[in-house]
């Protein structure tokens, strides 16, 4: 089988598969003991992403501990950030730490647009590393969104409320548009460097665009994501883009004008209720604590999606967000074996 006619990048593009593929968010993360290992002898997170080769077998770990349909490159969102002139620490019970905090038009000013080749060839080694021993699956690559990226730098971190990130798209207009379109930029060209480098796909996490209004978010943040999205599709017309956020159905009709393939749903987006408002491709969208049910519940739950699925224009199955830490390998790789033998059944 060509890899281009691997299920996952012909529900991306609305064809009919053999059965439903199945990928999990922060799938080569800290529920895999090996992960935690490896973790350990890096050094520090970040330090973990810049290692090509531990990045690299990190990425491969749920292909042989859980048999998904596909990697997702071992990074994180805040990678290219720390590039543009930002410090970006991960601190044990307070998560990213970003310094200097970023005020002022001129603090923006200050930042760069990286160049992923000269500045960033860590993440390509890695995504090279990767496609030479993964030959029978897709490896997606992927970024935050403009908006979840500035929120980050406006914030200094995670946020609740997000007030340095709402005030200043509300009364610093300057700062906001000069910020946008430099994420943007970087945005482009970090994934437009991994499609080059080998990715099969992309995903784009705009984690928080849940936390605008509708009205918000359409004037403030859809144009810049909209331009990305455009200019990927031009460099690379082939290969799929994912949009996902959490708490964002409130948004899909906006977001059904992007010319993306599929849209990821959260676990609280009924998939019905998501079918009336976009005609893309759909991924998800199993409630990630479901995993710490019992097997005939998770049954229960993955057989309703899996029909509901079959309405869609193609479809993706995942968690409606991240797998957690606490989650036991062995529920992961039964939801797995799960959504291929059902999935199977509801096609015969």
């Amino acid at each position: 089988m060509s890899l281009k006619e691997h299920p996952i990048l012909k529900a991306a593009r609305g064809e009919k598969t053999d059965y439903t593929p199945v990928w999990i968010m922060r799938q080569a993360g800290r529920y895999s003991e090996r992960y935690r290992r490896i973790r350990e002898k890096a050094g520090s997170f970040m330090d973990l992403c810049r290692n090509p080769e531990l990045a690299a077998e990190v990425t491969l770990i749920p292909i042989e501990e859980i048999g998904v349909d596909a990697a997702i490159l071992f990074s994180d969102i805040l990678v290219p950030i720390e590039k543009m002139g930002i410090d970006v620490r991960f601190v044990e019970g307070r998560g990213p730490v970003l310094e200097p905090k970023v005020e002022t038009v001129e603090d923006v000013e200050r930042l760069k647009v990286p160049e992923p080749e000269k500045e960033l060839p860590y993440v390509l080694e890695t995504i090279q590393l990767i496609k030479k021993k993964l030959t029978d699956r897709p490896l997606i690559g992927f970024s935050g969104a403009p908006f979840t990226l500035a929120s980050y730098i406006l914030e200094g971190g995670s946020s609740k409320n997000y007030i340095a990130a709402k005030s200043a798209m509300w009364n610093k207009i300057e700062l906001w548009d000069l910020l946008m379109t430099k994420l943007t930029e970087t945005v482009t060209e970090y994934l437009s460097s991994q499609i080059k480098a080998g990715v099969d796909l992309v995903q784009i996490f705009d984690s928080w665009m849940g936390v605008l209004s509708r009205e918000d978010y359409e004037k403030y943040v859809f144009p810049y994501t909209e331009k990305i999205v455009n200019e990927l599709k031009k460099r690379h017309p082939e290969t799929p883009i994912i949009h996902f956020g959490v708490n964002s159905s409130h948004l899909l009709e906006v977001n059904n004008r992007l010319n993306v393939d599929v849209i990821g749903l959260d676990w609280k987006t009924e998939i019905p209720f998501a079918l009336d408002r976009i005609n893309k491709s759909i991924q998800g969208n199993l409630d990630p604590v479901a995993l710490f049910a019992d097997e005939s519940l998770i049954e229960e739950k993955v057989r309703k999606i899996l029909k509901e699925g079959l309405k869609a224009r193609g479809h993706i199955f995942n968690l409606g967000h991240g797998i957690l830490p606490q989650t036991d390998p062995k529920k992961a790789r039964f939801l797995v074996e799960t959504v291929h033998r059902i999935s199977r059944e509801l096609r015969s």
